[in-house]
């Protein structure tokens, strides 16, 4: 992308992805939600089609793009109506940290499976009193011989049970010192004392959140991904892609909305002229317009500098379009609710759902409190709060 100009290949790629994406359509995603079952074609034909892997190097079956082109794909499945979580854990967070840290091995396992939707890969960090801090995760790894065992719990575990495997964050004790490190390992799904259960979540998504238990989990030594001893540069490798997929994904929530109520509002007559041409609803859903696009080329701001290798700039840039994006998608539902009135809580129309699923984009997969710390911090030099 040279300035705020796509590629041919960047706009072919988003063409390509809308139309796969609109073969399914929100009512698919919604269908297989209520039914609790998972959106296993739509994932499976996007893994065949190259855009999950998309970012991964192409040696190990990836489109050998960056973070700009992943983004790309998550905001235009996110604009049909089938915004789908484990792309940002799967390829955005587990394959940028193997790709970079992984070993020769580790990657040749992993990759080409990730990249071409054949293995789902969760990410456990989160833990019920490690949140945001995640300087107190107790989830601790000791050697026992060459292997390693894994004992603690996890919280709000995106997508587990339909993963084959899960990285998780543990903490290594420093025996020099006596202070815990974090360390990263890949650990199958099927691995004995690793076992989950559902957190029941008002939120109409095929992605379900766990609670995850590790009970003396033995794992070999070639399931620690990169050092021990540099695991806070891998997790904070991962943390960018993160922002900019959950940002596109709230880009694309945004898009929907706005495209369905005005959809509507050009055709509902309750006067003698359509609603839409009341500026009561034409200018809210402008400013709606305008602040997803603003959102959106934040976005496409913190993908390009990462993609640049600007791990710095990247950080500003994505925790801003993250924010921008989170608060944008809330206000754009909401108002796309109120332009349909009474059919806007309908199941038939749809917006009633992205309701609670837009607020997942203002809590995570950081809250907007936690950016707004980082950026009066980092942006403007404030001190610190805490």
């Amino acid at each position: 992308m040279s300035g705020f100009v796509e590629t041919e290949e960047q706009q072919a790629l988003r063409r390509a992805v809308a139309a796969m994406a609109a073969n399914y359509g929100q009512d698919y995603y919604l269908e297989k939600a209520r039914a609790g079952q998972h959106t296993t074609e739509l994932w499976n034909e996007a893994g065949k089609l190259g855009f999950i892997g998309v970012n991964l190097p192409e040696e190990y079956g990836g489109g050998g793009a960056g973070m700009y082109e992943l983004s790309l794909v998550m905001e235009e499945m996110a604009a049909t109506g089938c915004a789908l979580l484990m792309m940002v854990v799967s390829p955005a967070i587990n394959g940028t940290i193997i790709s970079k840290f992984g070993t020769e091995e580790q990657k040749r396992r992993w990759l080409p499976g990730i990249a071409d939707g054949s293995i789902t890969m969760a990410f456990a960090i989160t833990e019920p009193d490690a949140g945001s801090n995640s300087h107190r995760i107790t989830t601790t790894a000791r050697r026992d011989g060459s292997d390693w065992i894994l004992k603690g719990q996890k919280v709000f575990i995106s997508g587990i049970d339909q993963a084959q495997a899960v990285l998780v964050v543990g903490r290594t004790e420093d025996h020099k010192t006596g202070n815990l490190k974090p360390a990263l390992f890949v650990i199958p799904t099927d691995t004995p004392g690793l076992h989950w259960t559902k957190i029941e979540m008002e939120l109409i998504s095929p992605e379900s959140q766990f609670q995850v238990f590790l009970d003396d989990v033995r794992v070999p030594a070639d399931a620690l991904v990169g050092s021990e001893d540099a695991a806070l540069a891998q997790l904070f490798a991962g943390l960018n892609p993160e922002r900019i997929m959950g940002a596109a994904s709230a880009v694309g929530m945004g898009r929907f909305a706005i495209h369905k109520a005005v959809d509507y509002v050009k055709t509902r007559q309750v006067w003698k002229v359509p609603i839409g041409s009341h500026q009561g609803l034409s200018h809210p859903l402008a400013q709606n317009h305008i602040e997803i696009e603003l959102a959106k080329l934040m976005m496409q701001k913190a993908a390009a500098l990462y993609d640049a290798g600007d791990d710095l700039g990247a950080a500003e840039a994505a925790n801003m379009a993250k924010y921008a994006a989170g608060e944008a998608s809330v206000r754009a539902v909401d108002q796309a609710v109120q332009s349909l009135g009474g059919n806007g809580l309908t199941k038939e129309y749809g917006i009633a759902a992205a309701v609670t699923a837009s607020k997942l984009a203002r809590i995570a997969p950081v809250s907007r409190e936690m950016i707004l710390n980082f950026v009066s911090q980092t942006s403007l030099g404030l001190p610190r709060s805490y």
